[in-house]
């Protein structure tokens, strides 16, 4: 193997064309109709991916291991396996009506990273890892990215294990149940630094016809869970003013929201993305309904003034329509700031690799923000068609995912280089 000896590799590039067709085969574990996936977290569709990247990073001489969150970690020797690895990952769970690029792109595009430097033979000085974090995006077991979080010591391994979904049904138990519960404790992992590539799932850079985003950091947001409670009544009997209709006091609530939101434009937005109304009778009066609460601002201050704004609203239409309320705060993740350091490599190997590149903040979340309070962290975003994500008509093009996974390839190469062991 060729030995680096002051050597970047910036002669390595990835193979775009088996960058792309690796897309187009994971997109079968789950795939819908639509041509989009639903590869929800710790289902059947989630294990099958999860055996084919094992077997496939085995493949390219990598050691494959997870930890007890499920965390997969493929690992490539560098000169000097004691360092701890430069690593690039991000998650392959989807939305129920999901779409081929979010998350796995980056997962995919880490891949393409060890492909090059497989072919090549050339032997990093830290070993390089590849990670995929279990249960990003939160659509069955909530909050997101909860695995990385235990990573980062933001939630403690318990009371993941211990979450439900809306059946009922534990995580604990599912990942046992599809074979990737692994021995080492969550967070044990060493890491020097993290990099992650991504779709925007945003216009901007599509609008500016930019290639890559040097991302800088991510807005702060927050999750809340709302139940209204009403009164169950007949529908043909009971008056109107009589009534004590949890749907109808939510539906103003929704409004109430998205207003407050509106006051707080460009950079803040709510969301009501989850309503359940109960019993769901036709002909019956709602007596409760459940709905979730999206916050969203770079500035934290501003999320928290949303928070108060909605707070009162509720309370005021909870009054009026004779109704009660229960509001819970289930995530705060404040504003992440990424390394300077990493942002600058990012930007560095977007500009050798002659990709028009603009900076941003990212406004959804990923697993990069809780790694940043572990290690030097930065991410790379490519466009996606109209800015549509969590969406089966996501969509993007072949030459940008190429050029995301050429950055990132050129970054990692970047920290491998400056980073020793020394803080």
């Amino acid at each position: 193997m060729t030995k680096q000896t002051g050597n970047t590799g910036s002669n390595l590039r990835v193979d775009g064309q088996a960058l792309w067709t690796d897309l187009m085969e994971t997109a079968r574990f789950g795939g819908t109709p639509k041509g989009g996936i639903r590869r929800l977290t710790l289902t059947d569709e989630d294990r099958q991916v999860r055996d084919w990247f094992v077997k496939t990073c085995e493949s390219l001489g990598c050691t494959v291991t997870f930890d007890s969150m499920g965390n997969l970690f493929a690992r490539r020797p560098g000169q000097d396996n004691a360092l701890p690895p430069i690593t690039m990952g991000s998650h392959l769970d989807t939305q129920p009506t999901g779409g081929k690029y979010d998350g796995i792109l980056g997962v995919l595009g880490g891949l393409s990273v060890l492909r090059a430097l497989h072919r090549s033979g050339y032997t990093t000085r830290h070993p390089i890892e590849l990670i995929n974090w279990t249960n990003e995006e939160g659509s069955r077991f909530t909050p997101p990215m909860m695995c990385s979080g235990v990573f980062a010591g933001i939630f403690t391994e318990q009371e993941v294990l211990d979450k439900r979904d809306r059946a009922g049904i534990r995580f604990g138990d599912e990942l046992e149940r599809i074979g990737y519960r692994g021995a080492e404790p969550c967070g044990r992992h060493p890491v020097t630094a993290y990099f992650e590539l991504h779709i925007e799932q945003g216009p901007i850079l599509e609008a500016e016809k930019k290639t890559i985003g040097i991302v800088e950091g991510v807005q702060g947001m927050r999750w809340y869970e709302v139940t209204v409670h009403g009164k169950d009544a007949h529908a043909g009997s009971t008056p109107m003013p009589m009534r004590h209709d949890a749907l109808v006091a939510s539906a103003k609530m929704i409004e109430a929201l998205s207003e407050i939101a509106f006051a707080h434009a460009p950079t803040a937005v709510g969301t009501v993305g989850l309503i359940e109304n109960r019993p769901n009778s036709n002909n019956v009066v709602p007596g409760e309904t459940f709905f979730t609460v999206d916050l969203r601002d770079p500035n934290d201050a501003v999320v928290l003034e949303m928070e108060t704004e909605f707070r009162k609203r509720f309370a005021d239409i909870a009054e009026a329509c004779g109704v009660t309320l229960d509001i819970v705060q289930i995530w705060d993740a404040p504003a992440v700031h990424f390394s300077p350091a990493c942002i600058d490599m990012v930007a560095e190997a977007a500009a050798e690799g002659g990709y028009s590149a603009r900076r941003m903040v990212s406004g959804p979340g990923h697993d990069a923000a809780y790694l940043a309070s572990v290690a030097p962290t930065s991410m790379i975003f490519v466009p996606c068609k109209d800015g549509l994500s969590h969406n089966e008509e996501e969509s993007i093009l072949e030459p940008d995912a190429e050029a995301g996974a050429n950055v990132l390839l050129r970054a990692v190469l970047k920290a491998d280089a400056a980073f020793s062991r020394e803080p």
